[in-house]
């Protein structure tokens, strides 16, 4: 998948909304969800996680940069090369929140203002004390030599580390290398590295660009886990279209199982996106149907799925608005916190039940971190 049907079409549909009002702190009532703004200024926020000793810990994608080190983007201008890639820990103490760049200085490809950004898509625990990093590229693994020795790690996973010790990353796997190699959904070769989960035997990542669930084992050996299909479907004037997959995001099931949603390619159609169901060595099967544009899933505390929605009504609307949704055990959809959700990239559930969200996740400096009790 091109990056302009999934980075640069996700920043274009938004871009013309973004200027709405933030969301803001709401108190509870009658017992609906309350919703509060933790984390402000973020760079591009999308995948969160519970981290270790209770940290909030999300992936920036960061704002590029204004260097030489630059590549055409497929809609038109140019993506430049920067430093400005992080993950960010928030924690509570006694006088609040406090957010804190553990990692910086990850690679970061965006526009002149921030926008259509790629860099660290998401973000896992490892081990016992480090945290695996999906990097997106976009492209083909050849292009990141344009971008020099700091663009090389584009397109692969790391392992970070911010402790007493000091802060480190390391390669961790090559994803891009990989479907530059194989292609396993013979589509040509295009890489977007955008979810990782860390596991017992090393790690499993979503290709959004390869339209595959990836196996990287600890010694940073990429196989394939899955291909998910093409679809058809019908393009805005009725010309039949093959769907691509464009998976996004990859959780465990309570039974073990990996659960993986897709956004789903050109035409984005309104109710496409599918759950997929992964075990290890069978194909795919659909577990739910009827979401828009998927861009994180979880389980809650009662095993029960949670979709977060880049766009509750379709990219192809120009609508900004993101929903989140819950299935219940009969396979109802109930929307949560409707109308409260702006451009939303990732989604974690903590201990105490409550869900952290990041909001505005295509605007470099307007970012948020959003937790949401009460669900």
């Amino acid at each position: 998948m091109r990056l302009h049907r999934f980075a640069a079409a996700v920043v274009g549909a938004l871009a013309v909304t973004m200027l709405a009002p933030a969301v803001a702190n709401a108190a509870p009532m009658n017992n609906r969800p309350w919703v509060v703004t933790v984390a402000r200024g973020l760079d591009n926020p999308r995948g969160v996680t519970i981290g270790y000793n209770g940290a909030v810990v999300l992936a920036e994608a960061g704002r590029g940069g204004r260097s030489d080190k630059c590549l055409e983007n497929p809609e038109g201008g140019r993506v430049c090369l920067g430093l400005t890639g992080a993950l960010t820990s928030v924690t509570q103490g006694r006088r609040g929140w406090t957010q804190q760049r553990i990692v910086g200085g990850l690679p970061s490809l965006a526009g002149r203002d921030g926008a259509q950004a790629v860099g660290p898509h998401d973000v896992s625990p490892y081990g016992g004390n480090e945290y695996a990093v999906a990097l997106g590229l976009g492209g083909t693994p050849q292009s990141r030599f344009q971008l020099g020795i700091a663009g090389l790690l584009l397109g692969q996973t790391v392992l970070a580390r911010s402790d007493r010790n000091g802060r480190s990353v390391r390669s961790f796997g090559d994803p891009a290398a990989f479907e530059g190699r194989r292609d396993p959904d013979r589509q040509g070769v295009d890489s977007n590295p955008y979810s990782i989960l860390g596991t017992r035997g090393g790690a499993v990542a979503v290709d959004a660009g390869g339209n595959t669930l990836l196996n990287i084992d600890r010694r940073g050996q990429v196989s394939t886990a899955a291909v998910f299909p093409n679809r058809p479907a019908r393009s805005p004037n009725g010309d039949p279209v093959s769907m691509q997959a464009v998976p996004t995001s990859v959780v465990r099931g309570p039974d073990g199982a990996f659960y993986v949603g897709q956004l789903t390619g050109f035409p984005f159609p309104a109710g496409g996106a599918n759950v997929y169901r992964v075990v290890p060595g069978q194909r795919p099967t659909v577990f739910a149907r009827g979401f828009t544009n998927i861009v994180d899933l979880a389980f809650d505390r009662q095993g029960r799925l949670l979709v977060l929605q880049i766009s509750r009504d379709g990219l192809a609307t120009g609508d900004q608005t993101g929903a989140l949704i819950r299935v219940n055990r009969r396979g109802q959809h109930v929307e949560l916190v409707p109308g409260r959700l702006t451009a939303p990239g990732g989604l974690a559930v903590a201990g105490d039940g409550s869900l952290w969200v990041t909001n505005r996740s295509t605007s470099a400096g307007r970012g948020e971190l959003l937790r949401i009790s009460n669900v």
